[in-house]
């Protein structure tokens, strides 16, 4: 009876262990899983940069700007915030989501309607594409380009003709989230700003369903100590080290964030 009773108690123990553990990773009443963060790195980012779209490819930042004016693509040096080489589009684009496909780059603009490619390593602009959306957010699966035009849908394009293979809605159980701006494929799944807000969402880019929330509020206190700070926006990963950025629409800062799992409350 003793032996069944300490096998009793050390099986409970682990049990319980068990359950704490998995009691740090709080699930929404839909299934997913809600993370925060902690930054790792703070690195200084231009402020006037209107930040729609990111990456970090080969040890520097590229970067889509946005606002009439202003819209540019950008070269940029991760630790000092520099920018090493930029192309400014025509005044009458509103510049926004970015991605690297191969040897180029491919832009889109607002409401335009009109996308630009460019060869990565001097900016000379190839081609341009028409859609039929409005454009917000890019980025691509290895396959196809997928984007975002700020409705619940995602389209998934083929790289070189254009042309709209396939689309999903984004879902959190069966309700449409609205607000899907711009994108970051990261290890098979698409994470996305929901704009307006502080939240970053992990997609199943086969589904559309909800996987996860990032919950990033105070990331950024001091920004109401700028009228031009706008929103949370912007997501790059580092493929090789598995580091992630964020940043914002004309931040002077650009963090590395590690996930963590939210506690419950």
């Amino acid at each position: 009876m003793k032996r069944f009773s300490r096998l009793f108690v050390v099986g409970l123990m682990a049990l319980t262990a068990a359950l704490v553990v998995l009691g740090l990773f709080w699930k929404r009443p839909d299934g997913s899983t809600t993370w925060t963060y902690e930054i790792v790195n703070t690195f200084d980012h231009d402020p006037n940069a209107f930040t729609q779209g990111l990456i970090f490819a080969e040890g520097v930042l590229y970067e889509g700007t946005g606002l009439n004016g202003r819209s540019e693509l950008r070269k940029v040096e991760l630790k000092t915030g520099r920018v090493l080489q930029r192309h400014k589009l025509p005044d009458r684009f509103f510049g926004e989501g970015i991605t690297i496909f191969e040897d180029r780059i491919i832009q889109l603009t607002y409401k335009s309607k009109v996308g630009f490619v460019y060869d990565k390593d001097t900016f000379e602009q190839l081609e341009q594409f028409e859609y039929p959306t409005e454009g917000w957010g890019l980025t691509h699966d290895g396959r196809h380009l997928i984007m975002s035009d700020g409705t619940p849908m995602l389209y998934f394009l083929d790289p070189r003709t254009f042309r709209r293979v396939r689309k999903i809605m984004v879902l959190e159980t069966d309700e449409a989230v609205w607000g899907v701006n711009e994108l970051e494929y990261i290890d098979g799944q698409i994470y996305a700003n929901i704009w307006p807000g502080d939240r970053i969402v992990r997609i199943d880019p086969e589904t559309g369903q909800i996987i996860g929330w990032i919950d990033c509020q105070g990331i950024f206190a001091d920004r109401d100590s700028n009228n031009e700070i706008d929103v949370f926006n912007g997501i790059a990963h580092d493929p090789a080290t598995g580091r992630l950025f964020v940043t914002g629409k004309c931040w002077p800062k650009l963090f590395e964030i590690k996930l963590v799992p939210a506690r419950r409350r």
